[in-house]
């Protein structure tokens, strides 16, 4: 290379920063679009996004299934807790049979059977003058009778082992000449001994089922639960199965917007309900056409980001430009730490020297010194500490030691060690810490930390009003820990930038205050550690209110909130 073409590459720096950005990153996009193109049309070719779709409805049949399956046990439940003790009058019994299925219109039949006194059959009173329940009701007292007489101990045995001591059964019925189903279940009581045989049982009304419980229930889950993540509603369909999954088109109740249409997929119920199915699929679509479009779209995804590809480039090449202006600001933050290391190093060279040559000769003034000695130190190993922190993150090897931790103790205990040196500078000093919160995986260390470089901060920009605050509380599954103090506050266009490295705001007020610019910036990074955010509100001479906000698990915030119940009660 002869010198004019090295002056060229030496003084085009942009240009040579372009050919490198095409180099690096246009011809890798251009390569990843084409091979992301035929992996889209060998999707296409497999049909894999139906088999997605029809996975995924796998699941959500069977969370509904398990929904509805709780929701009859809880109603099974509720009878059988009222029924009336086996070894009363039969007279009573029956008085207290009918006033249940008064009180419940949902039942068609209930019965007791004592192996001693035999069986206590009764129906809906109001319909007995109904021909055809009349005749459903010798026809099952009779069957009923004749069944239990033989295998009622082995009924009892059998659910006595059971976790929940329920059994149910769905059974075509005659009714007026109609087909319907109808669901009985059996239980033992829970007020009996294990060795006595004595059963109860109960048999839902159809037309409550096909009309009131189906409906409602399937619904329900459609609004809730059975939005698709695409954004396509789905529709529920509960029918009578002979053969695996088969849908004859006589469902037995639907959803909203099911219309004419066979399920996507099909599954068979097999606890309470079984001799039904319940169908899933998409309102006005397909699982098929789904797919189509998703294809469609990805092509034009594709090729919307080839057209993009040069926006990218130069949204890069401003990338870069900010890096170089990052890295004059590292290079301004070396002199800033250069001079606030010089300081307090100076101090305290100064003040040792003049305890050790022994020129302060009264006990009141080397207190004084020792003070200062100590101040600047603990004022050094924060800065130091905030640096070799900066050093690992930004080298990729920062760690956090997460380990259960009572937070409120943390905070408190933090604040403690603290106390004096607050109270020193002439602060009015509050704390606000609930009871209730519980133990959270935390780094101590860096939350304590984070909270000191709040304080810290407040002390620095709160020349007037010297007021802070601690505040540290729970609210809608997270711990939220809040430092608020009367300083000079912060403008409206710092309060985004704030929390980047090195930054800080043109006000004369913070440039006259030492600082290194980092302290901000590792709050943010350890709440983001652990899984929380950082914010701020401010106002210019009205003081900052910092709040970091971490997250409870699930497991936690409930057991947070069953203390907090047991206490308010």
């Amino acid at each position: 290379m002869n010198s004019k073409t090295k002056r060229f590459w030496s003084r085009n720096k942009r240009f040579r920063l372009m050919l490198t950005l095409e180099l690096a990153v246009m011809l890798p996009a251009a390569a990843l679009i084409y091979l992301n193109f035929h992996h889209v049309k060998s999707i296409k070719r497999a049909k894999k996004v139906e088999a997605s779709i029809h996975r995924d409805f796998q699941y959500m049949l069977a969370d509904a299934e398990k929904n509805i399956n709780d929701k009859i046990y809880a109603m099974i439940e509720e009878v059988r807790n009222i029924l009336p003790d086996p070894d009363s009058d039969a007279d009573e019994k029956a008085r207290k049979l009918d006033l249940i299925l008064s009180t419940h219109p949902w039942l068609a039949h209930m019965f007791l059977f004592d192996a001693d006194k035999g069986l206590l059959f009764r129906s809906q009173p109001q319909r007995m003058s109904e021909k055809y329940f009349q005749h459903e009701h010798e026809w099952l007292s009779e069957m009923y009778s004749g069944w239990f007489g033989v295998e009622a101990k082995m009924l009892c045995d059998v659910m006595h082992k059971k976790p929940r001591p329920i059994s149910c059964y769905t059974d075509p019925i005659k009714r007026e000449g109609n087909d319907v189903v109808m669901t009985t279940a059996f239980f033992v009581l829970p007020q009996v001994p294990k060795d006595k045989v004595v059963l109860g049982g109960i048999s839902f009304e159809p037309d409550y089922l096909n009309q009131t419980f189906f409906p409602e229930n399937l619904e329900e889950m459609v609004a809730q639960k059975l939005t698709d993540e695409s954004g396509y509603q789905l529709a529920l369909s509960v029918f009578p199965s002979e053969r695996e999954g088969e849908y004859a088109g006589n469902a037995l109740a639907t959803s909203a917007g099911w219309g004419d249409g066979k399920p996507e997929v099909s599954r068979n119920l097999d606890d309470v309900f079984r001799g039904l199915a319940m169908g899933i699929r998409f309102q006005g679509t397909s699982a098929d056409a789904i797919a189509s479009r998703w294809v469609q779209q990805s092509i034009l995804i594709l090729g919307v980001l080839s057209l993009l590809m040069i926006g990218g480039l130069v949204l890069t090449y401003r990338s870069v430009s900010k890096e170089m202006a990052l890295a004059r600001l590292k290079s301004d933050f070396v002199s800033n730490v250069s001079h606030e290391l010089r300081t307090p190093l100076s101090l305290i060279q100064l003040y040792a020297e003049t305890l050790e040559l022994g020129r302060i000769t009264t006990q009141e003034k080397k207190e004084e010194y020792y003070r200062i000695i100590r101040k600047e130190s603990e004022r050094l190993g924060k800065l130091i500490s905030n640096i070799l922190d900066f050093s690992r993150i930004e080298a990729g090897r920062k760690e956090y030691d997460l380990r259960e931790t009572d937070i409120a103790e943390l905070v408190r205990n933090t604040l403690d060690t603290y106390r004096y040196q607050i109270e020193k500078s002439g602060f009015e000093f509050e704390t606000s810490i609930e009871s209730n919160i519980p133990t959270m995986k935390l780094d101590r260390e860096a939350i304590a930390r984070a909270l000191l470089n709040l304080v810290n901060n407040a002390i620095k920009y709160s020349a007037d009003e010297k007021f802070l605050k601690v505040k540290l509380y729970r609210t809608n599954g997270t711990v939220k820990l809040e430092v608020v103090d009367r300083g000079i506050g912060i403008a409206r266009r710092d309060q985004a930038k704030i929390f980047e490295k090195f930054y800080r705001t043109c006000d004369p007020l913070v440039h006259n205050t030492k600082g290194s610019g980092l302290g901000l910036s590792l709050v943010r990074h350890i709440t983001h550690a652990h899984g929380g955010e950082v914010e701020v509100e401010s106002s210019p001479g009205r003081g900052s209110k910092f709040t970091l906000s971490l997250p409870l698990t699930e497991e936690a915030d409930r057991e947070a909130y069953v203390i907090a119940s047991g206490a308010g009660a």
